[in-house]
């Protein structure tokens, strides 16, 4: 999405190792580091205009065991935020899934808001769905956007489009 948006993807960090042909077939020019992001130093990332993530959602997904914050994966939020506060883009995009916001996760989600809010981001959140941005599939996702507070940029979130483009045409 972000490609086509006109952004370059020229850097990524994936630690799962099933995830690794396919993001290379898709992403062929850029560089794609395997190591884990907490054995990642922030130098060795490219400064970039954004920086975009969504740490493992096992550790907040309804249908898991809901550790959350107290989940290491949950923990990796605080990579990301580790990785923001040493590159200092002027955007970051984090995204996952809709159980990060059930009461039990509430106090780790807003450490985490407050966490991206420290380092200097103003911060915003929604639950949006796929499907209301004219992306085929229902899929309910909790994005946060953060822009640098010197940049003074009031973010708000698109409007639905509330209409789904279909993936080829049919012929009856």
């Amino acid at each position: 999405g972000f490609e086509q948006a006109g952004f370059k993807t020229i850097w990524a960090n994936e630690f799962d190792q099933s995830i690794w042909d396919t993001f290379q077939f898709n992403f062929p020019d850029t560089t794609l580091v395997t190591n884990s992001i907490v054995n990642v130093d922030s130098a060795s990332i490219p400064d970039a205009d954004g920086i975009i993530g969504g740490p493992p959602c096992q550790s907040w997904s309804e249908a898991g065991a809901g550790r959350g914050i107290n989940d290491e994966r949950g923990k990796l939020f605080y990579e990301y935020v580790r990785v923001l506060k040493d590159k200092k883009p002027k955007f970051f995009l984090a995204e996952n899934v809709s159980g990060i916001l059930l009461p039990r996760h509430k106090t780790a989600f807003n450490a985490i808001i407050h966490s991206f809010n420290s380092i200097g981001y103003n911060v915003w959140w929604s639950l949006l769905n796929a499907s209301n941005y004219s992306v085929p599939q229902d899929r309910k996702r909790v994005i946060i956007i953060g822009f640098r507070k010197d940049l003074n940029i009031n973010y708000l979130y698109p409007s639905p489009s509330l209409r789904i483009k279909p993936l080829r045409e049919s012929v009856e």
